[in-house]
């Protein structure tokens, strides 16, 4: 075994840290007067990683800041010794003024503490989360921002938004009570890895049907027979499909029932969507409804990425109904069904159970809007427009808009 006085200073630095041979080349680049751009190209580096390396890690026994090879390296390897002692558990002050504004309790106008009451979330949907209670909940980067205003001279007083999310969330690191991740907006008792977060998405939805490829004659409405579509969501995970024609805004509503065993055992994880509007249950309600049209009414679907239009694939062999699908977070590229949902909630109010609706009322309502006069259709129905249309030799749409 090597004597430890030549043992390494902390673990060997991985290939994301400069190498002793890569220190060289800064130092031999810097005295050749090489700019910190060219330093970066010539190592294959970014600018920030030599800017980085130059200011942490330079010699300052000469009185200046030079760059030496060996005195860089004994710099970055006494930074990487871990473990390291955390900045709020060293740090009193530091901490009692973090957990005051991450956790600290309300008070009214007058001084008198308000205690609120404990509110616990609700619904499989958000995890294993606190209950939430009243606090003063300043985000950790609304405290770690805040520090420079109260303490602009003391430099004791700094830490960073990770440096607080890491003493709530990982375990060795926890400087700060655990309770307190029910001061947080998210109120998440666990932290979500990153890598898990970039991951998400849809797998049945490719590039090629996104709206980005749909024909330009869709967006013109130029041409009838291309529809948007959505669900209106209401108590219970009842829901009711809407389907909305671009051209006369002709209005299909989808009944979606509950399926047989709904609410009566414990749901099964990656079991039938017993709600009513899951994949196959969409599919279907879908290509009954649609396929009552002619065929030139039924050119393409527009939808966001919800889960309900999985089996897409099979709607567009069963109804001949190509589907694309919206960008994330987009519902503007719907428009004249975000509008219609607007309308129909005058009938199915939020938060009320839709499944109360059989198809004859669903379709009573239906066919009330189709019954009554829109604007962009000089003050014809849509079902004036959509008769006027299958009655039209040439099939010439009856309105266009941009």
């Amino acid at each position: 075994m090597p004597p430890s006085l030549f043992r390494r200073s902390a673990k060997p630095l991985s290939g994301r840290s400069l190498a002793f041979a890569e220190r060289e080349e800064i130092a031999l680049l810097r005295i050749q007067g090489c700019s910190m751009r060219a330093i970066a190209r010539q190592l294959g580096r970014a600018v920030s990683t030599v800017s980085r390396e130059l200011r942490r890690n330079a010699a300052t026994c000469s009185g200046g800041l030079a760059d030496r090879a060996t005195t860089a390296q004994w710099h970055a390897e006494r930074a990487g010794r871990r473990p390291k002692p955390a900045k709020l558990a060293a740090n009193g002050a530091l901490r009692t003024y973090v957990e005051d504004r991450l956790g600290g309790g309300m008070t009214a106008p007058g001084g008198a503490s308000v205690l609120g009451p404990a509110v616990p979330w609700k619904g499989r949907r958000h995890g294993p989360r606190q209950a939430r209670r009243w606090a003063n909940a300043w985000s950790p980067e609304q405290i770690a921002r805040r520090l420079r205003i109260d303490f602009p001279d003391d430099q004791t007083m700094r830490i960073s938004h990770e440096a607080i999310y890491q003493a709530l969330f990982v375990q060795g690191r926890g400087a700060l009570r655990r309770e307190l991740t029910a001061c947080l907006r998210s109120g998440r008792a666990l932290r979500t890895p990153r890598a898990r977060t970039r991951r998400r998405g849809k797998s049945f939805i490719s590039p090629e049907i996104m709206i980005s490829k749909r024909p330009a004659e869709v967006a013109d409405r130029a041409v009838p027979g291309h529809w948007e579509g959505d669900l209106i969501v209401g108590l219970g995970s009842s829901a009711i499909g809407t389907l909305v024609e671009r051209t006369t805004r002709f209005t299909l509503l989808l009944h979606l029932p509950r399926m047989t065993g709904h609410g009566q055992a414990a749901r099964v994880k990656n079991g039938p969507a017993l709600a009513g509007h899951g994949a196959e249950a969409v599919r279907d309600a879908i290509r009954r409804t649609i396929v009552t049209l002619p065929e030139d009414l039924r050119r393409s679907l527009t939808w966001d990425q919800g889960a309900e239009m999985a089996q897409h694939a099979d709607l567009k062999i069963d109804a001949g109904v190509q589907v694309y699908f919206c960008d994330p977070h987009s519902p503007w590229q719907r428009g004249s069904n975000e509008n219609t949902n607007g309308l129909l909630r005058q009938y199915f109010p939020k938060g009320t159970d839709l499944n109360v609706h059989n198809a004859e009322a669903i379709a009573a309502v239906a066919a009330t809007l189709n019954a009554r006069p829109r604007k962009t259709l000089a003050w014809k129905t849509p079902a004036e427009a959509l008769d006027q249309l299958l009655r039209s030799p040439n099939k010439s749409p009856v309105a266009t808009t941009t």
